[in-house]
Protein backbone atom coordinates (compact mmCIF):
# COMPACT_ATOMS: atom_id res chain seq x y z
CA UNK A 1 0.00 0.00 0.00
CA UNK A 2 1.54 3.41 -1.08
CA UNK A 3 2.41 5.94 1.67
CA UNK A 4 0.24 8.79 2.35
CA UNK A 5 1.97 11.67 0.39
CA UNK A 6 1.58 15.07 2.79
CA UNK A 7 2.70 18.71 0.95
CA UNK A 8 3.49 21.08 2.90
CA UNK A 9 3.62 24.59 1.18
CA UNK A 10 6.14 27.54 2.57
CA UNK A 11 9.20 26.52 4.53
CA UNK A 12 9.33 28.93 7.36
CA UNK A 13 9.25 27.97 10.89
CA UNK A 14 5.30 26.78 10.65
CA UNK A 15 5.76 24.74 7.48
CA UNK A 16 9.34 23.22 8.36
CA UNK A 17 7.94 22.16 12.26
CA UNK A 18 4.79 21.03 10.62
CA UNK A 19 7.07 18.84 7.77
CA UNK A 20 9.10 17.11 10.77
CA UNK A 21 6.97 16.79 13.18
CA UNK A 22 4.85 14.26 10.74
CA UNK A 23 8.31 12.71 8.49
CA UNK A 24 9.44 11.55 11.85
CA UNK A 25 6.54 9.22 12.31
CA UNK A 26 7.20 7.29 9.51
CA UNK A 27 4.13 6.59 8.30
CA UNK A 28 3.87 9.26 5.50
CA UNK A 29 5.83 10.95 2.84
CA UNK A 30 6.60 14.68 3.37
CA UNK A 31 7.38 17.34 0.42
CA UNK A 32 8.37 20.97 1.22
CA UNK A 33 7.72 23.33 -1.16
CA UNK A 34 8.92 26.81 -1.30
CA UNK A 35 8.60 30.15 -4.01
CA UNK A 36 11.93 31.14 -3.19
CA UNK A 37 15.31 29.65 -3.60
CA UNK A 38 16.21 29.30 -0.24
CA UNK A 39 13.91 27.85 2.77
CA UNK A 40 13.45 29.85 5.84
CA UNK A 41 10.54 31.97 4.64
CA UNK A 42 10.97 35.54 6.58
CA UNK A 43 13.51 33.92 8.15
CA UNK A 44 15.86 33.79 4.79
CA UNK A 45 19.32 35.74 5.14
CA UNK A 46 21.30 37.05 2.58
CA UNK A 47 25.36 37.27 2.02
CA UNK A 48 26.46 40.28 0.66
CA UNK A 49 30.60 42.17 0.61
CA UNK A 50 31.38 39.67 3.67
CA UNK A 51 27.99 40.95 5.37
CA UNK A 52 25.49 38.40 6.75
CA UNK A 53 22.37 39.84 7.12
CA UNK A 54 19.41 37.87 8.93
CA UNK A 55 16.25 39.34 6.58
CA UNK A 56 13.06 38.69 9.12
CA UNK A 57 13.07 37.85 12.95
CA UNK A 58 15.92 39.22 14.92
CA UNK A 59 15.28 38.53 18.54
CA UNK A 60 15.68 35.09 20.39
CA UNK A 61 12.76 34.63 23.38
CA UNK A 62 11.36 31.65 24.59
CA UNK A 63 14.57 29.71 24.55
CA UNK A 64 12.26 26.87 26.19
CA UNK A 65 10.24 26.52 22.77
CA UNK A 66 12.88 25.63 20.97
CA UNK A 67 14.66 23.26 23.45
CA UNK A 68 10.80 21.39 23.09
CA UNK A 69 10.89 21.56 19.47
CA UNK A 70 14.35 19.50 19.02
CA UNK A 71 13.50 16.92 22.03
CA UNK A 72 10.26 15.96 20.16
CA UNK A 73 13.53 14.72 17.72
CA UNK A 74 16.10 13.33 20.53
CA UNK A 75 18.14 16.47 20.27
CA UNK A 76 18.57 20.34 21.48
CA UNK A 77 19.70 23.09 20.01
CA UNK A 78 23.13 23.21 20.87
CA UNK A 79 23.29 20.13 18.53
CA UNK A 80 22.92 22.82 15.99
CA UNK A 81 23.97 26.34 17.14
CA UNK A 82 25.68 28.25 19.96
CA UNK A 83 23.16 30.14 22.10
CA UNK A 84 24.17 33.10 24.08
CA UNK A 85 22.69 35.25 26.59
CA UNK A 86 22.80 38.67 26.14
CA UNK A 87 23.17 41.18 28.84
CA UNK A 88 21.99 43.64 28.69
CA UNK A 89 19.47 42.22 26.82
CA UNK A 90 18.50 45.32 25.16
CA UNK A 91 18.87 48.98 25.29
CA UNK A 92 16.08 52.02 25.69
CA UNK A 93 16.32 55.30 24.33
CA UNK A 94 14.20 57.64 25.79
CA UNK A 95 16.50 60.60 24.65
CA UNK A 96 20.07 62.02 24.28
CA UNK A 97 21.62 61.23 28.07
CA UNK A 98 18.32 58.92 28.21
CA UNK A 99 19.60 55.40 27.76
CA UNK A 100 17.94 52.61 29.77
CA UNK A 101 20.12 49.23 29.37
CA UNK A 102 18.06 46.26 30.38
CA UNK A 103 20.27 44.11 32.76
CA UNK A 104 19.96 40.40 32.36
CA UNK A 105 20.16 39.58 36.18
CA UNK A 106 16.90 39.67 37.61
CA UNK A 107 18.16 41.55 40.65
CA UNK A 108 20.14 44.39 38.87
CA UNK A 109 16.84 44.63 37.16
CA UNK A 110 14.79 45.08 40.04
CA UNK A 111 17.13 47.46 41.44
CA UNK A 112 16.70 49.55 38.07
CA UNK A 113 12.91 50.05 38.36
CA UNK A 114 13.48 50.36 42.36
CA UNK A 115 15.55 53.38 41.06
CA UNK A 116 13.16 54.63 38.97
CA UNK A 117 10.11 54.43 41.15
CA UNK A 118 9.92 53.73 45.03
CA UNK A 119 8.36 50.61 45.29
CA UNK A 120 8.22 48.96 41.72
CA UNK A 121 10.78 46.09 42.78
CA UNK A 122 8.40 44.24 44.96
CA UNK A 123 5.68 45.40 42.79
CA UNK A 124 7.42 43.82 40.10
CA UNK A 125 7.99 40.42 41.98
CA UNK A 126 3.64 40.21 42.43
CA UNK A 127 3.72 40.87 38.58
CA UNK A 128 5.84 38.27 37.34
CA UNK A 129 4.54 35.56 39.76
CA UNK A 130 1.04 36.31 37.94
CA UNK A 131 3.13 36.48 34.42
CA UNK A 132 5.09 33.49 34.88
CA UNK A 133 2.10 31.19 35.75
CA UNK A 134 0.20 32.46 32.34
CA UNK A 135 3.36 31.93 31.02
CA UNK A 136 3.12 28.02 31.93
CA UNK A 137 -0.82 27.84 31.10
CA UNK A 138 -0.81 29.83 28.14
CA UNK A 139 2.51 28.80 26.32
CA UNK A 140 2.37 25.13 27.51
CA UNK A 141 -1.73 24.47 27.07
CA UNK A 142 -3.48 26.91 25.34
CA UNK A 143 -1.55 27.40 22.36
CA UNK A 144 -1.27 23.38 21.53
CA UNK A 145 -4.61 23.16 21.02
CA UNK A 146 -6.09 23.11 17.89
CA UNK A 147 -8.68 26.34 18.73
CA UNK A 148 -11.61 24.59 16.22
CA UNK A 149 -14.07 24.00 19.12
CA UNK A 150 -15.21 25.79 21.63
CA UNK A 151 -14.96 22.42 23.48
CA UNK A 152 -11.78 22.16 23.52
CA UNK A 153 -12.15 24.92 26.51
CA UNK A 154 -15.03 23.92 27.79
CA UNK A 155 -13.03 22.30 31.25
CA UNK A 156 -13.67 23.78 34.79
CA UNK A 157 -10.50 23.95 35.31
CA UNK A 158 -9.39 25.82 32.41
CA UNK A 159 -12.40 28.59 32.91
CA UNK A 160 -10.87 29.07 35.88
CA UNK A 161 -7.30 29.36 34.31
CA UNK A 162 -8.82 31.98 31.69
CA UNK A 163 -10.04 34.32 34.26
CA UNK A 164 -7.08 33.90 36.02
CA UNK A 165 -5.44 34.79 32.95
CA UNK A 166 -6.98 38.19 32.52
CA UNK A 167 -7.99 36.88 28.83
CA UNK A 168 -10.82 40.14 29.15
CA UNK A 169 -8.97 42.77 30.68
CA UNK A 170 -6.06 45.24 28.86
CA UNK A 171 -2.50 45.16 29.45
CA UNK A 172 -2.53 48.63 29.74
CA UNK A 173 -4.76 48.14 32.59
CA UNK A 174 -3.31 45.58 33.66
CA UNK A 175 0.16 46.99 34.36
CA UNK A 176 -1.49 50.09 35.77
CA UNK A 177 -2.17 48.32 38.82
CA UNK A 178 1.50 47.66 39.70
CA UNK A 179 3.41 50.80 38.35
CA UNK A 180 2.71 54.37 37.79
CA UNK A 181 5.78 55.48 36.11
CA UNK A 182 6.06 56.57 32.43
CA UNK A 183 9.06 54.97 31.72
CA UNK A 184 8.54 51.63 33.50
CA UNK A 185 5.06 51.45 32.01
CA UNK A 186 6.79 51.72 28.21
CA UNK A 187 9.18 49.41 29.27
CA UNK A 188 6.98 46.93 30.10
CA UNK A 189 4.31 47.80 27.39
CA UNK A 190 7.03 46.96 24.76
CA UNK A 191 6.87 43.30 24.35
CA UNK A 192 3.46 43.48 23.34
CA UNK A 193 4.40 45.45 20.22
CA UNK A 194 5.45 42.08 18.71
CA UNK A 195 1.65 41.04 19.08
CA UNK A 196 0.59 43.55 16.91
CA UNK A 197 -2.15 45.94 18.54
CA UNK A 198 -1.71 48.62 21.36
CA UNK A 199 -2.03 47.79 25.49
CA UNK A 200 -5.10 49.36 25.28
CA UNK A 201 -6.31 46.30 23.02
CA UNK A 202 -4.11 43.26 23.48
CA UNK A 203 -5.61 40.92 26.75
CA UNK A 204 -3.50 41.24 29.95
CA UNK A 205 -3.16 37.64 29.62
CA UNK A 206 0.24 38.77 27.26
CA UNK A 207 1.99 39.85 30.27
CA UNK A 208 3.50 36.37 29.85
CA UNK A 209 5.72 38.19 27.20
CA UNK A 210 7.06 40.26 29.75
CA UNK A 211 8.05 37.12 32.06
CA UNK A 212 9.96 35.28 28.46
CA UNK A 213 11.55 38.97 28.36
CA UNK A 214 12.66 39.49 31.97
CA UNK A 215 13.00 36.07 33.78
CA UNK A 216 13.98 33.87 30.47
CA UNK A 217 15.99 36.22 28.85
CA UNK A 218 17.51 37.35 25.50
CA UNK A 219 19.12 35.12 23.53
CA UNK A 220 21.14 34.73 20.08
CA UNK A 221 22.44 32.40 18.31
CA UNK A 222 25.80 32.87 17.01
CA UNK A 223 26.02 33.37 12.92
CA UNK A 224 22.45 34.66 13.08
CA UNK A 225 18.96 33.59 12.94
CA UNK A 226 19.09 31.79 10.08
CA UNK A 227 21.12 29.38 12.01
CA UNK A 228 17.62 28.28 13.94
CA UNK A 229 16.32 27.51 10.11
CA UNK A 230 19.12 25.90 8.67
CA UNK A 231 19.35 23.36 11.96
CA UNK A 232 15.59 22.86 11.45
CA UNK A 233 16.33 22.03 7.50
CA UNK A 234 19.02 19.65 9.05
CA UNK A 235 16.63 18.29 10.84
CA UNK A 236 13.59 17.95 8.20
CA UNK A 237 15.90 16.23 5.76
CA UNK A 238 17.27 14.00 8.51
CA UNK A 239 13.72 12.79 9.07
CA UNK A 240 13.07 12.38 5.16
CA UNK A 241 11.51 15.43 4.23
CA UNK A 242 11.92 16.46 0.54
CA UNK A 243 12.69 20.42 0.62
CA UNK A 244 12.08 22.30 -2.79
CA UNK A 245 13.11 25.58 -3.25
CA UNK A 246 12.28 27.78 -6.49
CA UNK A 247 9.08 25.54 -6.39
CA UNK A 248 6.00 28.18 -6.44
CA UNK A 249 2.58 26.94 -6.11
CA UNK A 250 -0.21 28.73 -8.53
CA UNK A 251 -3.29 26.32 -7.90
CA UNK A 252 -4.44 23.81 -5.64
CA UNK A 253 -6.79 21.66 -7.60
CA UNK A 254 -9.48 20.08 -5.91
CA UNK A 255 -11.42 17.06 -7.12
CA UNK A 256 -14.84 15.87 -5.14
CA UNK A 257 -13.89 18.05 -1.90
CA UNK A 258 -10.31 17.04 -1.83
CA UNK A 259 -6.93 18.57 -2.77
CA UNK A 260 -5.50 15.95 -4.91
CA UNK A 261 -3.07 17.92 -7.26
CA UNK A 262 -0.89 20.82 -6.86
CA UNK A 263 0.15 22.62 -9.66
CA UNK A 264 3.52 24.67 -9.81
CA UNK A 265 4.05 28.13 -11.93
CA UNK A 266 6.18 25.48 -13.78
CA UNK A 267 3.52 23.77 -15.05
CA UNK A 268 4.55 20.74 -12.88
CA UNK A 269 1.75 18.53 -11.10
CA UNK A 270 2.51 16.87 -7.53
CA UNK A 271 -0.25 14.23 -6.07
CA UNK A 272 -1.09 15.09 -2.79
CA UNK A 273 -3.31 13.00 0.11
CA UNK A 274 -2.99 15.52 2.64
CA UNK A 275 -2.09 19.31 2.09
CA UNK A 276 -0.59 21.78 4.20
CA UNK A 277 -0.80 25.51 3.80
CA UNK A 278 2.50 27.49 5.58
CA UNK A 279 2.23 30.07 2.88
CA UNK A 280 0.24 33.31 3.44
CA UNK A 281 -3.27 32.43 4.54
CA UNK A 282 -4.90 34.59 2.85
CA UNK A 283 -3.56 33.70 -0.74
CA UNK A 284 -3.96 30.52 -0.22
CA UNK A 285 -7.39 30.87 0.80
CA UNK A 286 -8.34 33.45 -2.00
CA UNK A 287 -5.60 32.99 -4.76
CA UNK A 288 -4.45 29.47 -4.77
CA UNK A 289 -7.57 27.62 -4.80
CA UNK A 290 -11.12 27.96 -6.82
CA UNK A 291 -13.30 30.37 -5.09
CA UNK A 292 -16.26 27.83 -4.59
CA UNK A 293 -13.31 26.71 -2.15
CA UNK A 294 -12.08 29.51 0.10
CA UNK A 295 -12.71 29.04 3.75
CA UNK A 296 -13.57 32.76 4.34
CA UNK A 297 -14.65 35.84 2.10
CA UNK A 298 -12.30 38.87 0.62
CA UNK A 299 -15.16 41.38 3.24
CA UNK A 300 -13.87 38.67 6.01
CA UNK A 301 -10.36 38.94 5.44
CA UNK A 302 -10.64 42.90 4.75
CA UNK A 303 -12.12 42.97 8.57
CA UNK A 304 -9.00 40.97 10.06
CA UNK A 305 -7.06 43.21 12.44
CA UNK A 306 -3.24 42.65 11.35
CA UNK A 307 -0.31 43.56 12.93
CA UNK A 308 1.99 45.81 11.61
CA UNK A 309 4.29 45.89 8.30
CA UNK A 310 8.07 47.46 8.41
CA UNK A 311 10.30 49.56 6.78
CA UNK A 312 13.80 47.30 7.08
CA UNK A 313 17.07 48.74 6.18
CA UNK A 314 20.19 46.54 5.81
CA UNK A 315 23.41 48.46 6.20
CA UNK A 316 27.04 47.97 5.84
CA UNK A 317 29.22 50.37 7.78
CA UNK A 318 32.26 50.80 7.21
CA UNK A 319 33.89 51.19 10.79
CA UNK A 320 32.94 50.80 14.65
CA UNK A 321 30.11 52.23 15.95
CA UNK A 322 29.86 53.53 20.09
CA UNK A 323 26.84 53.99 22.29
CA UNK A 324 24.91 51.30 20.61
CA UNK A 325 23.59 47.75 22.00
CA UNK A 326 22.84 44.18 19.94
CA UNK A 327 18.97 45.41 20.45
CA UNK A 328 18.65 49.41 20.41
CA UNK A 329 14.78 50.52 20.66
CA UNK A 330 14.40 54.22 20.16
CA UNK A 331 11.00 55.41 21.80
CA UNK A 332 12.69 59.65 22.04
CA UNK A 333 9.34 60.00 20.03
CA UNK A 334 5.70 59.80 22.23
CA UNK A 335 4.22 55.93 20.98
CA UNK A 336 0.97 57.58 20.69
CA UNK A 337 1.38 59.40 17.20
CA UNK A 338 2.69 55.98 16.06
CA UNK A 339 0.36 54.04 17.42
CA UNK A 340 -2.27 55.99 15.71
CA UNK A 341 -0.44 55.95 12.64
CA UNK A 342 -0.24 52.35 12.65
CA UNK A 343 -3.98 51.23 14.17
CA UNK A 344 -6.52 54.26 13.91
CA UNK A 345 -5.59 56.76 11.10
CA UNK A 346 -3.13 54.81 8.56
CA UNK A 347 -0.40 56.92 7.18
CA UNK A 348 3.11 56.91 7.06
CA UNK A 349 4.09 58.51 10.58
CA UNK A 350 5.38 61.83 11.40
CA UNK A 351 7.48 60.89 14.08
CA UNK A 352 8.78 57.24 14.37
CA UNK A 353 9.63 54.93 17.03
CA UNK A 354 11.96 52.51 15.42
CA UNK A 355 14.24 49.67 16.09
CA UNK A 356 17.98 48.92 15.41
CA UNK A 357 20.07 45.49 15.76
CA UNK A 358 23.83 45.57 15.29
CA UNK A 359 24.25 41.52 15.73
CA UNK A 360 28.19 42.47 14.66
CA UNK A 361 28.62 44.25 18.07
CA UNK A 362 27.80 40.44 19.57
CA UNK A 363 28.96 38.32 16.47
CA UNK A 364 32.23 39.43 14.32
CA UNK A 365 31.51 36.79 11.65
CA UNK A 366 28.32 38.82 10.54
CA UNK A 367 30.77 41.74 9.05
CA UNK A 368 34.41 42.53 7.97
CA UNK A 369 36.66 43.09 10.47
CA UNK A 370 36.26 46.65 12.02
CA UNK A 371 32.88 47.12 10.26
CA UNK A 372 29.50 46.72 12.00
CA UNK A 373 25.60 45.10 10.55
CA UNK A 374 23.42 47.53 11.25
CA UNK A 375 19.59 46.34 10.68
CA UNK A 376 16.64 49.30 11.26
CA UNK A 377 13.26 48.53 11.44
CA UNK A 378 10.08 51.36 11.05
CA UNK A 379 6.68 49.33 12.27
CA UNK A 380 4.31 50.83 9.97
CA UNK A 381 0.48 50.41 9.12
CA UNK A 382 0.19 47.47 6.23
CA UNK A 383 -1.22 48.54 3.05
CA UNK A 384 0.36 51.65 3.00
CA UNK A 385 1.83 53.17 -0.71
CA UNK A 386 5.46 52.20 -0.60
CA UNK A 387 8.28 54.01 -2.85
CA UNK A 388 11.39 54.53 -2.81
CA UNK A 389 11.09 57.90 -2.57
CA UNK A 390 9.18 57.35 0.80
CA UNK A 391 11.08 54.99 2.14
CA UNK A 392 14.36 57.71 1.63
CA UNK A 393 12.58 60.19 3.28
CA UNK A 394 12.09 57.73 6.26
CA UNK A 395 15.67 56.92 6.37
CA UNK A 396 16.99 59.70 7.14
CA UNK A 397 14.44 60.60 9.07
CA UNK A 398 15.97 58.20 11.88
CA UNK A 399 19.03 58.29 10.84
CA UNK A 400 19.22 62.30 11.68
CA UNK A 401 18.48 60.53 15.65
CA UNK A 402 19.99 57.71 15.31
CA UNK A 403 23.48 59.81 14.66
CA UNK A 404 22.32 62.52 17.30
CA UNK A 405 21.54 60.35 20.02
CA UNK A 406 24.70 58.36 19.57
CA UNK A 407 26.92 61.23 19.14
CA UNK A 408 28.78 60.25 15.72
CA UNK A 409 28.39 60.18 12.15
CA UNK A 410 26.90 56.76 10.31
CA UNK A 411 25.91 57.82 6.78
CA UNK A 412 29.12 58.52 5.29
CA UNK A 413 30.17 55.49 6.37
CA UNK A 414 27.37 53.25 4.97
CA UNK A 415 29.16 50.82 2.32
CA UNK A 416 26.03 48.61 1.65
CA UNK A 417 22.31 49.93 1.80
CA UNK A 418 18.97 47.65 0.97
CA UNK A 419 15.63 48.67 2.13
CA UNK A 420 12.96 46.30 2.59
CA UNK A 421 8.85 47.08 2.72
CA UNK A 422 4.98 46.41 1.78
CA UNK A 423 5.90 45.70 -1.93
CA UNK A 424 8.40 43.28 -0.53
CA UNK A 425 6.67 41.87 1.58
CA UNK A 426 3.73 41.25 -0.88
CA UNK A 427 6.31 40.10 -3.79
CA UNK A 428 8.03 37.61 -1.58
CA UNK A 429 5.91 36.12 0.34
CA UNK A 430 2.39 37.08 -0.75
CA UNK A 431 1.82 38.64 2.23
CA UNK A 432 -1.64 40.04 2.75
CA UNK A 433 -1.71 44.00 2.15
CA UNK A 434 1.91 43.65 2.84
CA UNK A 435 2.03 42.64 6.70
CA UNK A 436 4.94 41.64 8.40
CA UNK A 437 3.99 39.80 11.86
CA UNK A 438 0.97 38.40 10.48
CA UNK A 439 -2.67 38.42 12.67
CA UNK A 440 -3.15 41.08 15.70
CA UNK A 441 -3.46 38.88 18.95
CA UNK A 442 -6.70 40.94 20.08
CA UNK A 443 -9.49 39.05 22.15
CA UNK A 444 -11.54 39.01 19.19
CA UNK A 445 -8.86 36.88 17.06
CA UNK A 446 -7.76 34.52 19.64
CA UNK A 447 -8.11 31.15 19.91
CA UNK A 448 -11.41 29.56 17.86
CA UNK A 449 -11.77 33.35 16.91
CA UNK A 450 -8.59 32.86 14.56
CA UNK A 451 -8.72 31.55 11.00
CA UNK A 452 -9.21 28.00 11.15
CA UNK A 453 -6.19 25.83 10.89
CA UNK A 454 -8.79 23.17 8.30
CA UNK A 455 -10.62 24.49 5.62
CA UNK A 456 -14.32 23.74 5.99
CA UNK A 457 -14.74 22.14 2.56
CA UNK A 458 -11.88 20.90 1.41
CA UNK A 459 -11.58 17.88 3.75
CA UNK A 460 -7.84 17.13 3.38
CA UNK A 461 -6.34 20.95 3.53
CA UNK A 462 -4.58 22.15 6.64
CA UNK A 463 -3.11 25.88 7.25
CA UNK A 464 -0.61 26.71 9.50
CA UNK A 465 1.62 29.89 10.67
CA UNK A 466 1.13 33.10 11.66
CA UNK A 467 -2.41 33.89 10.22
CA UNK A 468 -3.91 31.27 12.23
CA UNK A 469 -3.81 29.56 15.74
CA UNK A 470 -1.90 29.97 17.82
CA UNK A 471 -0.57 33.40 16.50
CA UNK A 472 2.22 35.82 15.06
CA UNK A 473 6.04 35.19 16.41
CA UNK A 474 8.51 32.79 16.20
CA UNK A 475 8.08 30.50 18.85
CA UNK A 476 4.30 30.05 18.08
CA UNK A 477 4.75 29.30 14.52
CA UNK A 478 6.76 26.77 15.36
CA UNK A 479 3.95 25.43 17.71
CA UNK A 480 1.57 25.95 14.77
CA UNK A 481 3.40 23.83 13.08
CA UNK A 482 3.29 21.04 15.81
CA UNK A 483 -0.14 21.45 16.40
CA UNK A 484 -1.18 21.21 12.58
CA UNK A 485 0.60 17.68 12.24
CA UNK A 486 -0.98 16.67 15.08
CA UNK A 487 -4.47 17.52 13.88
CA UNK A 488 -3.17 15.78 10.45
CA UNK A 489 -1.74 12.68 12.13
CA UNK A 490 -5.05 12.02 14.58
CA UNK A 491 -7.52 12.24 11.30
CA UNK A 492 -5.02 10.49 9.06
CA UNK A 493 -4.28 7.77 12.01
CA UNK A 494 -0.52 8.25 10.53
Amino acid sequence: MPQTHVVVIGSGFAGLSAATHLAARGTCSVTLLEKNDSPGGRARKFETGGFTFDMGPSWYWMPDVFEQYFAHFGKKPSDYYELIRLDPSYSVIFGEKEVMDIPADLRDFKAMLEQIEPGAGAQLDRFLAQAKYKYEVGIHDLVNRPSRSLLEFASPGLLVDMIRMDVFQSMSKHLRKFFSHNKIIRLMEFPVLFLGETAENIPALYSLMNYADIALGTWYPMKGMHEIIRAMVSLAEEKGVEIRCSAEVEAIEVTSGEAKQIRLTSGEIIHADVVIAGADYHHVDRHLLDPRYSNYSEDYWDKRVLAPSSLLFYLGVNKKLKNLRHHNLFFDEPLGPHADAIYKNPRWPEKPLFYTCVPSITDPTVAPEGMENLFLLIPLAPNLEDSETLREKYYHIIMDRLEKITGQEIRPHVIYKRSYAHTDFKSDYHAFKGNAYGLANTLLQTAVLKPSLKNKKVRNLFYTGQLTVPGPGVPPSLISGEVVAGEVIKEYNL
